[in-house]
């Protein structure tokens, strides 16, 4: 599910190593669409996509693309607890802090290139 918001970056946090092949790098953004309630929404980014906010700085207007997802878990108890995450794919500056653009590796391959031998 591909969300898409802008909002100004509030805070940034350091990456944490969670597991040996699982990082997490999260930040807050003050949500643009109401500026009277400011809300303050927590983002991640997870993998080789922690190094994006690297050239973002607290105060850049941005804006987001994100999935929404969310688990289930069974803690020691017994009790069922959910979760939710919001996982940003592409992350860019807006506004007069544009310039800087920050898409994250995907597993894609490349576009065909145009001088290929084939004839049609």
């Amino acid at each position: 599910m591909g969300l898409n918001t802008t909002g100004r970056i509030h805070k940034v946090f350091e990456t944490e190593q969670k597991t040996e092949r699982f990082r997490l790098r999260e930040f807050v953004i003050e949500l643009s669409d109401n500026p009277q309630y400011p809300q303050h929404v927590k983002f991640q980014m997870t993998g080789d996509r922690c190094e994006a906010l690297d050239g973002f700085e607290v105060g850049d207007d941005v804006e987001l693309e994100f999935s929404l997802r969310g688990r289930e878990w069974t803690n020691r108890e017994g009790k069922v607890l959910f979760f939710n995450s919001l996982d940003v794919w592409t992350l860019k500056k807006t506004g007069s802090s544009a310039g800087a653009s920050s898409q994250p590796p995907r597993d894609d391959p490349p576009p065909p290139s145009d001088d290929d031998d084939i004839p049609f």
